[in-house]
Order: structure tokens, then C-alpha cells, then sequence
């Protein structure tokens, strides 16, 4: 069976662009499973910071920096890559930025003290920005491909393909960083080593997309005078005109919030509440990549099938479920539940997101909206763990209330969901500003 029959892309895209397209959420993923989840993390507060008490705010700081940079510049840049049809320009620049960074983490464990924590903070915070803003362009290239009725399947795709990235990233620093244990080498050996991994598999992959995906927008020579910040000004004014992408974006940042905290926080709350060692852990969250495949693939599927809004839902029910769960087991086993649950959720959920934005933003400000959207997930991305943290400081450490907590943030996006009316806002969409 064909993954893209005819109907799932627009006249003239072939089925070589969107394996392009996709090859970039293949990319991008070791990133986020390496850096951020697995093996930087844990490595900066007991490697670089010492295990000192402050080590996980510090952790935290860096990446809430990373997440307000983006909000702030993000949604001018993407207008300014549609007004000048220059997404895949900064795609481009975006990619280069994030592998260098990512490169340069490697040498990290050279400097001790406040400069290597200094140091491991100004990378992360440069590498996490200029990963977002080539995840927030990437996205904009998917009504571009996709019709309103196969963006579900594409963007599944496209998850799923990425979360095989993510595992092969993830497995490739795994076998590493066994061998590296076997030999009896120290982490500040077989860390730098899986940055640089991470970083050559993101650089290269990254390659296909920009020989493979055209640029298919067309400059807009009358707007290009208004500016960046002129034209995003104006589209926060419009906004009544487009309510339902608007409502949608008030869910997103509820609900990723709640996502953010399985990314940042899943691989500590797995070792210090349930019991995990570190080699349990990066087995564990290369499982989790795997669910997470399957659910964006075979969720695309059903998106389409079902509509956008039913499938964003369920799999909020599911997170409130995963929530539950993960604060009531007190074994591996029962937490691996959870992890399977989560992992089909995180993929189905950021997914049909993607989707769901790419059905509701007007075709002619694609990077705009999508950088509105990453905006809310940025955002999303600082209220989910700090509210995580703050409530495990005032109830003395319990991360068990924690997580039990973070189900409000689902709750209160499927709330949101329910005044989105889809049909209504892609009708707005392609009739553009009154």
C-alpha cells in the first residue's frame, strides 16, 4: 500500500520532496532525545554542575532562556521568511547554527567550575533556539505539500520518520556509551563523544531535505515594504478573523506544556522517583521513541479518518491517563506502562498539532503562523516544567504530586479544543484577512 496516495499531496509535489521533508524531523529528533532527554541533561547536572543543589534550576534556566528567545523572535521570522519566500534560506542557517552547537558541547568537560557551567548553558541555549526555529520552518512547508484532507498522514509520517531518527541517534550513543562502561571509561570520556554523533547524524541528514525540497513560495514584492514586525503586528489584529487558529494555539500551550515535562523530565523522574539506573533509562526512552513512532504513523492514519479535533482529544485523554498512572506505580514495570501510553501519545498529539495548524493557517503566511505556533509551544515549554518544579519545591520534593499535576495541563486543553470549529477555520484560512 502506497503511503501517499495521490489525493494525500498537491498537484505537482512528488513523493521525493516529502521524503525530503520528512528526512528533517529525521534530523532534528537525536537532538532532542540526546541532548535534552537522554544523555546531556543528566550528564550537565552531575558532570558539569557537580551534582550541586542548584544544578536542575540551572538545567532548567538554560532551556526556558532558549524557549523565550524563540517566542520573542520567532514569529517576526517566520513572517519575514514568507514575505520573501525564504523558509528554506533559514532552514538552512537554523540547521547550521543547531550542529555547530551541538558540536561544541563536546568540549564541555575541558572547563570546570562557573565557566564550564557557563559555557554548557550558552550552548544549550543557542542550540536549543536554532533547533526550534528549523523545526517551526519545517512545519511550514507541510500545507505546501499536503492537501487539507492527507495533512494528517503526511505529518504522521513525518513524526514517525522523525522518532526513527531519534532512535537511531539514541542507539548509536547507547552502543557507545556501554562500550565506553565496559572499558571503564568516565562520562566525560563517552558524553563529548555522543554530542559529536548527534550532531554529524543531524548535519547529514538535514542534507537531503535541502537537495530534495523546493521552495515553492513565491516572494510578496507589495508586502515586503511593511516588514517583519509590521506584518506580524498586523496579523495579531486579524486575529478575530482567524479564531479558531487562535483557540488552537490557547490549547497548544496548555497541553505541550504537559508534553515538555514528559521531554525534560521523564528520564529524572524515572531515576529518582521509580528507581531507574542510567542505562535503564536510555533504554527506556529509546522504547518510548519507538511507541512514539508507531502512534504518529498509524494516528496520521486515523486523523484523517476521523478529523482533526476528535484525534487531538483522544489523545489528551490518553496523557491525563499517562499522568495517573506514572503517580500511582511504585514498580519498573508499571512505570514502563506509562512510558508505552506517553509514547504513543507524544507522537499522536504533536502530530495531529502540526496538522492541525498546517489546516488552519492562510496559504499565504505559512512561516507566520507557524512561528505563531511555535511561539505557543515555546511558551508551553516554559510554563510545563517550571510549574512541574515549582510544585515539587513546595510540596518538599514530591514528584509523585508533580506529575499528578501536570494532568490539569491536559484537561485545560481539551477545554480549549471544544470551542475549535475546523471546518469554520479553514474557511477563514484560505479567504484570508477581511
Amino acid at each position: 500500500m502506497a503511503l501517499f496516495p495521490a489525493s494525500a499531496l498537491r498537484p505537482g509535489v512528488r513523493k521525493r520532496e516529502v521524503f525530503g521533508w520528512a528526512m528533517y524531523d529525521f534530523a532534528n529528533s537525536g537532538y532532542t532525545t540526546v541532548v535534552i532527554t537522554a544523555v546531556f541533561a543528566a550528564y550537565f547536572v552531575g558532570g558539569v554542575a557537580k551534582g550541586a543543589p542548584w544544578a536542575a534550576f540551572a538545567w532548567t534556566a538554560a532551556l526556558s532562556t532558549s524557549y523565550a528567545i524563540v517566542m520573542l523572535t520567532m514569529p517576526a521570522i517566520g513572517a519575514w521568511a514568507d514575505l520573501r519566500a525564504a523558509k528554506k534560506r533559514v532552514l538552512v542557517f537554523a540547521t547550521v547554527g543547531c550542529v555547530l552547537a551541538t558540536a561544541a558541547l563536546a568540549i564541555t568537560p575541558g572547563f570546570s567550575g562557573t565557566s564550564g557551567v557557563a559555557l554548557a548553558m550558552a550552548l544549550v541555549i543557542v542550540s536549543n533556539a536554532f533547533y526550534s526555529y528549523g523545526e517551526s520552518l519545517t512545519g511550514a512547508f507541510l500545507p505546501e505539500l499536503a492537501t487539507a484532507e492527507g495533512m494528517g498522514k503526511v505529518s504522521g509520517w513525518g513524526w514517525a520518520f522523525g522518532y526513527v531518527g531519534g532512535m537511531l541517534a539514541l542507539g548509536i550513543c547507547l552502543a557507545y556509551v556501554l562500550w565506553s562502561q565496559s572499558k571503564g571509561l568516565p562520562a566525560a570520556h563517552f558524553v563529548p563523544v555522543t554530542m559529536l554523533i548527534t550532531a554529524a547524524i543531524y548535519g547529514a541528514a538535514a542534507c537531503a531535505t535541502f537537495v530534495l525540497l523546493p521552495e515553492r513560495a513565491q516572494p510578496r514584492t507589495v508586502d515586503v515594504e511593511l516588514g517583519a514586525w509590521r506584518q506580524l503586528r498586523a496579523t495579531f489584529r486579524q486575529a478575530r478573523a482567524y479564531r479558531d487558529f487562535m483557540w488552537l494555539l490557547a490549547c497548544t500551550v496548555c497541553y505541550q506544556g504537559g508534553v515538555a515535562v514528559a521531554i525534560t523530565l521523564a528520564a529524572i523522574y524515572a531515576e529518582q522517583v521509580i528507581g531507574f539506573v542510567a542505562s535503564e533509562t536510555m533504554v527506556l526512552i529509546f522504547v518510548l521513541n519507538i511507541a512514539a513512532a508507531l502512534g504518529a504513523f498509524g494516528f496520521g492514519y486515523i486523523q484523517d479518518r476521523i478529523g482533526h479535533k476528535i484525534s487531538l482529544a483522544a489523545t489528551l485523554a490518553a496523557w491525563i491517563a499517562v499522568c495517573v498512572i506514572a503517580a500511582l506505580v511504585t514498580t519498573k514495570g508499571g512505570f514502563w506502562w506509562a512510558a508505552a501510553i506517553a509514547g504513543l501519545a507524544m507522537g499522536s498529539s504533536q502530530s495531529a498539532g502540526r496538522a492541525m495548524t498546517g489546516y488552519l493557517a492562510p496559504p499565504q503566511q505559512l512561516a507566520e503562523f507557524f512561528g505563531l505556533w511555535t511561539f505557543a509551544t515555546r511558551l508551553a515549554s516554559i510554563i510545563g516544567p517550571l510549574s512541574f518544579g515549582a510544585i515539587t519545591w513546595m510540596t518538599g520534593g514530591n514528584q509523585r504530586i508533580a506529575i499528578l499535576s501536570t494532568a490539569v495541563l491536559f484537561v485545560a486543553g481539551l477545554l480549549l479544543l471544544l470551542p475549535i470549529h475546523m471546518e469554520r477555520g479553514r474557511a477563514a484560512a484560505l479567504r484570508g484577512p477581511a
